[in-house]
């Protein structure tokens, strides 16, 4: 297993993008078409210790910096959302396990993750969408075990899941908890609106919870503070968003570019029109400056610094300029940018998707707007 730490950032990225064409390229179309789980991906990519990147060496993790995890995203963005989307679910949990979980939490379930265990981030219900601060999900403390009831809706990745990191009420506020699937009591099914046009990595489950009965270590953090262990999990999953689109505007102006310097219109190459080339022109500045403030976004979450800032603008922009360039590469490339067979409506449904999934962009804009209101003028 390579040791990510010791290669330098340009040595690192190029393995990523070996491992992203080798392995999340080939498998892209097919994972979109049938809205599957990309398992044998996500497989391949514990063999290669890319599945804990962040995870510390002493729990089998590869212990890399924040930014470094951010790069690999941004490769995987380029080759296929769904498998990217995937990894995000994964890291998402081990992340909100390293940093709330207790010793036996971690111990228990952080090497599980280079072994290639998959999690999903259950938090969303079907009365409460973006608005997660009162559950109808409960867990009442019954001696030293948790029992959790309740039905969690719209579950990304939940349909390859081997661990789901749950948000239920508890009767001092908020909790959350590690809850392996296997347990009595959890089920998995789809429901009517499980399936999405883009940021197909399996439809989207409804997670139902039985009476589980839950030992009282797996809480992540204290009775009451789930809101903030969930929140601050967010600026970092919000921010690998963000790369995984960045990456998706790359693949689209590249292909984009491929095809129109090939394409003959009026005796010439399509690229050699003033107006295209202005097209082209917009997109690689419009990525330019997002990868700037995604790799900023990066810096200020390792140094912990206004990283609810950083991370909201960082996906706020990164999913704007996604959107904006895969619509442009749809335009330049005309008929066959419409073409269901082409890459550039795969680009442009994920890209959208993305917009909303995680924090949508009225999310983002009062996150940010908040953080405005306490600046000091002068």
């Amino acid at each position: 297993m390579p040791l990510w730490t010791e290669f330098e950032p340009a040595q690192a990225v190029n393995e990523f993008r070996a491992f992203a064409e080798t392995y999340a390229k080939p498998a892209a179309a097919q994972l979109d078409r049938n809205d599957a789980y990309p398992s044998e991906v996500v497989e391949q990519a514990a063999k290669q210790g890319l599945n804990a990147l962040i995870v510390p060496k002493e729990y089998g993790g590869g212990g890399c910096s924040f930014r470094r995890v951010v790069s690999f995203f941004e490769e995987i963005g380029v080759a296929s959302a769904s498998v990217g989307i995937s990894l995000n679910s994964n890291f998402q949990a081990q992340n909100a396990i390293l940093r709330s979980g207790n010793e036996k939490l971690k111990n228990e379930f952080l090497p599980k993750f280079s072994r290639g265990l998959t999690a999903a981030y259950a938090l969303t219900e079907q009365n409460h969408g973006s608005d997660i601060r009162s559950l109808d999900t409960k867990a009442v403390l019954e001696n030293d075990h948790w029992i959790l009831s309740g039905q969690k809706s719209f579950i990304t990745s939940g349909s390859g899941a081997d661990l789901f990191i749950i948000l239920a009420q508890t009767e001092k506020g908020l909790g959350v908890f590690a809850v392996p699937r296997e347990i009595p009591g959890v089920s998995t099914f789809v429901g009517e609106r499980s399936e999405t046009f883009g940021g197909r990595n399996g439809p989207h489950v409804e997670l139902k919870l039985e009476n589980v009965r839950l030992p009282y270590e797996y809480l992540l953090g204290e009775p009451g503070g789930g809101l903030k262990v969930v929140l601050r999990n967010l600026n970092y999953s919000r921010t690998l968003n963000a790369a995984m689109v960045i990456g998706m505007a790359r693949a689209a102006f590249d292909e984009s570019l491929a095809y129109v310097k090939n394409r003959k219109a009026f005796g010439q190459s399509v690229f050699d029109f003033q107006g295209i080339q202005w097209y082209f022109a917009e997109m690689l500045t419009d990525i330019d400056a997002a990868r700037l403030l995604l790799y900023s976004a990066a810096d200020a979450l390792e140094a912990q610094r206004e990283p609810e800032r950083y991370a909201s603008e960082a996906k706020l922009f990164c999913c704007s300029v996604a959107n904006r360039v895969t619509s442009q590469a749809i335009q330049v490339c005309g008929a066959y940018g419409t073409a269901v067979n082409s890459p550039f409506n795969r680009y442009w449904r994920d890209a959208k998707v993305a917009e909303i999934g995680g924090g949508s962009v009225e999310i983002l804009k009062n996150t940010i707007g908040k953080y405005i209101g306490r600046m000091e003028l002068g």
